[in-house]
């Protein structure tokens, strides 16, 4: 089976999560944090945004590679990819240390899990066969 449209926002994922990591990275490097983060609320806060999209990230892009394995129709393999980097992109703006209810929070969370929905969803339709 060829993978054609789970590996485009696989790709655009990575880059996110690359850059989040770079981010923590520096920061750990200017404070000589090696592990954890030494109650630096700045470093705590990267760290999550980075933690944040590699949990989601991976979750849906498994859900979708089985979804495209199982030959789900590529506009619902669309839909899911763009809310995932939609996602991906909000979220670590809204993720604030002192504001839970930061509207891009939502945005980040609400996209991720539609795009999971909307993975599940094809996963069943192919199982069930309907």
């Amino acid at each position: 089976m060829l993978f054609v449209n789970t590996p485009i926002y696989a790709l655009v994922v990575a880059l996110i999560w690359l850059l989040l990591w770079i981010r923590v990275t520096t920061l750990r490097s200017s404070m000589g944090q090696s592990i954890g983060d030494g109650g630096d609320q700045t470093l705590l806060l990267r760290i999550r945004q980075h933690g944040n999209c590699a949990d989601w990230s991976a979750f849906i892009l498994i859900l979708m590679i089985l979804a495209e394995g199982m030959g789900a129709p590529a506009l619902f393999l669309h839909v899911s990819g763009a809310l995932l980097v939609i996602g991906r992109i909000a979220h670590p703006f809204g993720l604030k240390i002192d504001n839970a209810a930061h509207p891009l929070r939502y945005v980040g969370n609400g996209t991720n899990i539609l795009a999971a929905l909307n993975a599940m969803v094809c996963l069943g339709v192919n199982i069930l066969g309907l």
